[in-house]
């Protein structure tokens, strides 16, 4: 079997998402099973929703929050409601990983859930070390803590630079 990757997209930049979904198009389009879990963006529905209905491509999308507004803007109360549907996509997470459940998975925020304290940077270096080397995953968010580079084969960091029209 091919040895896959592990990758980190970070950055204050737009488009580490994209950039995650266009991979994972790529992987389907080459076979590959994929699966992308969701944080820290709430429950309506994305536009990336209309890759599960491409036909021929396995591509599912999973989330596990149920609040309409993403986890920053809700109130503690909700926050706290909505922490245990995170700590559930965790765990789905760590046993898509350990089952070997697909090819390719994307992680898609679950740095953010580092940030804000709901999971520990302990628990996802568990997780990763635990992945067949065959499975391929990209992880996203803002930052990431320097201890998962370890775990990682590369972090590419998105950057947005503002171009003034003179």
């Amino acid at each position: 079997m091919n040895e896959a990757l592990t990758e980190i997209y970070c950055g204050k930049g737009k488009g580490k998402t994209a950039l995650a979904l266009g991979q994972s198009l790529r992987a389907s389009i080459h076979g590959k099973s994929v699966i992308i879990i969701q944080f820290l963006k709430g429950h309506e529905r994305r536009e990336l929703d209309i890759l599960e209905e491409l036909e021929g491509l396995d591509i599912k999308i999973f989330r596990f929050e149920k609040m309409e507004n993403c986890y920053a803007d809700l109130t503690p109360e909700e926050k706290e409601e909505e922490k245990l549907n995170l700590v559930n996509a965790v765990n789905f997470a760590r046993k898509v990983i350990v089952t070997q459940e697909c090819d390719f998975l994307v992680l898609d925020e679950i740095l953010g859930l580092i940030e804000i304290g709901i999971m520990s940077t302990e628990t996802l270096i568990e997780m990763l070390q635990q992945k067949d080397p065959s499975m391929h995953i990209i992880m996203t968010g803002w930052s990431y803590p320097k201890e998962l580079e370890r775990c990682v084969d590369t972090v590419t960091t998105v950057t947005t630079k503002e171009i003034s029209k003179q």
